[in-house]
């Protein structure tokens, strides 16, 4: 069975203001595609109809928002955190349903208030690494091919050789490493500012390591906050 995946910080990061759990799956017998929504699922966006826009607390909104203001990068319009999209699609309708992994990453982001990112391991490798995108970095995000700009955006890295290629962001996550039918493990991030209760990030990374056993079928679970 593959190792679980390790996050480490860019010391550019320091003095950091977002603070990170990471998640991981192993062994899951595949990923199809999500038919109907599971239960779990379904209470929680019931919850979230129930509370309108007010289901997000405006503090939080608030904070996440800050996490990710840096240099020339302003967290609104299209580039707000994935957090706040999960929202407005539970809110209007069309929240989206892609495979087991993916449905409990939103869900969970949903729920906390936290952007998160999921990855096919086999994809990402075992090796990541958190810090600020630069200047001239981008990637393609849909299949479509749309291409979102990095400079100064939180990124969690993949290794490649001596480098460190961005694969995911509190925003849109790259089409690279994104989870298909065949992925069997999967790593996931959830970005945190680092003035919320850390209990509270701890009990997010729990449930979402106890549901991918239960609702993917991973064999091997665990979570950490680096």
């Amino acid at each position: 069975m593959r190792a679980a995946p390790s996050l480490e910080y860019d010391p550019g990061l320091e003095p950091r203001d977002v603070r990170t759990a990471l998640i991981w799956g192993l062994g899951m017998p595949g990923c199809p595609e999500t038919k109907s929504t599971p239960t779990y699922l379904f209470v929680l966006l019931e919850r979230v109809r129930a509370a309108g826009k007010g289901f997000l607390d405006p503090e939080r909104k608030a904070v996440v928002r800050n996490m990710l203001r840096f240099g020339s990068y302003k967290p609104s319009g299209r580039s707000k955190p994935s957090s706040e999209y999960l929202l407005t699609a539970a809110l209007d309708g069309s929240f989206p349903l892609v495979n087991g992994p993916v449905d409990l990453n939103n869900a969970i982001s949903l729920e906390w208030g936290y952007p998160a990112s999921i990855f096919d391991l086999e994809l990402c490798g075992t090796r990541l690494l958190l810090r600020r995108g630069t200047a001239g970095e981008s990637y393609v995000f849909n299949p479509s091919g749309q291409i979102i700009d990095l400079k100064d955006l939180l990124c969690v890295c993949r290794a490649e050789g001596s480098s460190w290629l961005p694969c995911g962001n509190p925003v849109k996550d790259a089409m690279d490493t994104k989870t298909r039918e065949s992925t069997r493990d999967v790593a996931a991030v959830l970005y945190a500012p680092v003035s919320e209760d850390r209990a509270d990030l701890e009990s997010a990374a729990g449930r979402f390591a106890a549901l991918l056993s239960a609702e993917c079928g991973a064999s091997q679970t665990g979570w950490t906050l680096p």
